[in-house]
């Protein structure tokens, strides 16, 4: 069984930064990905940055330049530094990983989710 638990969200003003994170745990061989999914109410889930073994990094057209997505692999964690946030950035953001499992499969996995809200 694999886990991913974020922390991290909160209440900020426009401006303003956060670092969410997300530790993964349990029967783990190995990551091949990792990233951050976003959904706004009404809105469709959107991947806001991804970050693969190969430390290869991608993110979406809105946030580049402010967004900065990084790992430890040691610690099997992925973080997700924020700057400079809008209100549109607003949202539940939810950690997702590519993961082989100790069974030699490979699944993906989902966190719970954490609320960013962006508000004066």
């Amino acid at each position: 069984q694999v886990q991913l638990v974020e922390s991290g969200g909160g209440l900020v003003q426009p401006g303003g930064s956060l670092r969410l994170s997300c530790a993964a745990s349990g029967s783990i061989f190995s990551i091949n990905a990792m990233g951050w999914y976003r959904q706004a109410p009404w809105n469709q889930r959107e991947l806001v940055a991804s970050i693969i073994s190969g430390g290869s990094t991608n993110y979406v057209d809105s946030v580049k330049g402010r967004f900065t997505i990084s790992r430890d692999n040691v610690k099997n964690m992925v973080y997700l530094r924020m700057n400079d946030l809008k209100p549109e950035d607003t949202a539940v953001y939810y950690c997702h990983a590519v993961i082989g499992g100790t069974d030699y499969v490979v699944r993906e996995h989902w966190g719970q989710g954490t609320q960013v809200t962006v508000s004066s």
